[in-house]
């Protein structure tokens, strides 16, 4: 069991942001009535509790002394309306503990220099093209719970960002990537183009150009240029569709078990909105933590790996929101396969080529024996 020092806001925000003198910090929490920020009330609610986490850890902890330590100029708390999405675009309006109604575009984006969104849904995507925009560094904390806090967000950052590294150069400017899944004693496998593109590295690190970091980090990802083949995906109700994917889109899922009416609904939103099926993300964990239950820190797990369909404009892809047939619904969404999150489904191997070479990357959610390589030179 990996042993990890005690959770310490005023190391995570040096090592993330290296803060200067004078700079600002808002956190912004999603609610379902936002205005119940108003005097805190939403504490009083146990529905709350990631949200309860950015009041009592991050807003009261930079209170208290961090802010005094890190020479914050100010450090502010805001409310906006719950998305209902992963990373479906933030609604403008938010509101102040004060019961002010503000604008995100008007009041808090130009006026802060770091922004923590600590979130039910992840606002990963909006917030980057909104830093990008506006200026501000920022990170994600969506779904926090204890095991992340102690965990996830208690690691060295440059120790994580060094061991990401070491992948990234074994994996980057690869061809393509092979992924086995097994299901039902079959095997099914997709098979994605990665065009010889640089892997990038999620590694929680954003000291100068306005960018937003993904907390907990370490995983390798790129954007996919093409996909063919079939894989299993598990819906949240626990029932299991095979997608079946071309030229980079799901275009067909079909029933392996469970409830017929799911597989349905996707069925439907695939037929009305095309682009939602598209494969925006191949992405691979590089840290040795605990499972969470929580997919933002178990797919940042060393053996695990996810994939993602909509949009990829945060991550350098040219899906933005506005190619979809809704803009306001336009979502990333992340699938993992891990084995304590999808057991049935297993993966016998994941292959990656690369100048000339077929290099294993993971066997049956381990690292294989080239990955332990990389990291260990």
């Amino acid at each position: 069991m990996e042993k990890f020092p005690p959770f310490s806001l005023s190391r995570l925000l040096k090592t993330v942001f290296r803060p200067k003198p004078g700079e600002t910090l808002a956190i912004l929490i999603d609610l379902d009535e936002p205005r119940d920020v108003k005097d805190f009330a939403f504490l009083k609610n146990p529905k709350w509790s990631v949200q309860k986490y950015a009041h009592e850890v991050f807003y009261q902890g930079l209170k208290k002394n961090v802010a005094a330590e890190l020479e914050l100029k100010k450090v502010d708390f805001f409310a906006y309306k719950t998305t209902g999405g992963s990373n479906r675009n933030l609604p403008d309006e938010a509101f102040a503990p004060d019961g002010r109604a503000l604008s995100l575009k008007r009041d808090i984006y130009p006026n802060y220099t770091l922004i923590l969104c600590i979130s039910d849904f992840s606002a990963t995507a909006p917030l980057t093209a909104s830093a990008h925009q506006f200026g501000f560094r920022g990170a994600t904390l969506h779904g926090l719970n204890e095991i992340i806090l102690s965990s996830g967000l208690a690691v060295d950052y440059n120790e994580v960002s060094r061991q990401a590294e070491k992948l990234r150069q074994g994996m980057t400017r690869a061809e393509g990537v092979e992924i086995d899944f097994e299901f039902g004693g079959k095997i099914h496998t997709l098979k994605l183009d990665l065009g010889r593109q640089e892997a990038q590295k999620s590694h929680g690190i954003c000291l100068d150009e306005p960018d937003v970091a993904n907390l907990p980090a370490g995983e390798i990802y790129y954007v996919p240029k093409n996909a063919e083949g079939e894989f299993p995906m598990k819906y949240e109700d626990g029932t299991v569709g095979l997608m079946r994917v071309r030229k980079g889109r799901i275009h067909e899922v079909s029933l392996l078990k469970g409830n017929a009416a799911t597989i349905e609904d996707h069925r439907k939103k695939l037929k009305e909105d095309p682009v939602t099926g598209e494969l925006g993300e191949l992405g691979f964990g590089t840290q040795k933590l605990p499972f969470a239950g929580r997919d933002i820190q178990d797919e940042k797990i060393l053996g695990t790996l996810h994939v993602a369909t909509g949009r990829s404009d945060h991550l350098g892809g040219e899906l933005t929101p506005d190619k979809f047939a809704d803009a306001d619904k336009a979502t990333h969404d992340d699938i993992l396969f891990a084995p304590h999150k999808t057991p049935e489904i297993g993966v016998p191997q994941v292959r990656m080529m690369r100048d000339g070479k077929t290099e294993i990357l993971i066997e049956r959610y381990q690292p294989a024996a080239y990955m332990k390589q990389l990291l260990q030179d």
